[in-house]
């Protein structure tokens, strides 16, 4: 895990062994396709995408990587994402599945729809 604040997504992923690395860039492409006007940019220590507020935010954990798209991109995909780990703000997705890509795909886009 990261131990000093990085300053970039890059920084904040080269952090990491190769294996997650790859896994962080699959997320981070998916979510830039999916909302290209959106900022990239760390908050709360980890990559964020930012419009008017903040969409989405990811961070890599022991197991998986965690996605925050807030409580209501939860709320709106919770029959989606139930066969994962989740609670009020997160889903977590472990490094030992294929991240569900177009589902995220699907919260990003809602996320962005909610922020215009």
């Amino acid at each position: 895990m990261p131990v000093k604040k990085p300053e970039t997504v890059d920084a904040y992923i080269a952090n990491f062994e190769p294996e997650i690395q790859e896994v962080l860039e699959s997320l981070r492409a998916t979510i830039k396709k999916a909302a290209p006007e959106a900022a990239e940019i760390i908050a709360y220590r980890m990559p964020a995408y930012r419009m008017k507020t903040n969409l989405v935010y990811f961070a890599a954990n022991k197991n998986h990587v965690g996605f925050y798209p807030t409580g209501s991109g939860i709320t709106a995909f919770q029959k989606e994402i139930e066969k994962y780990k989740w609670s009020r703000g997160t889903v977590q997705f472990p490094y030992n599945k294929k991240l569900p890509l177009a589902l995220i795909t699907k919260i990003v886009k809602f996320r962005v729809k909610e922020c215009r």
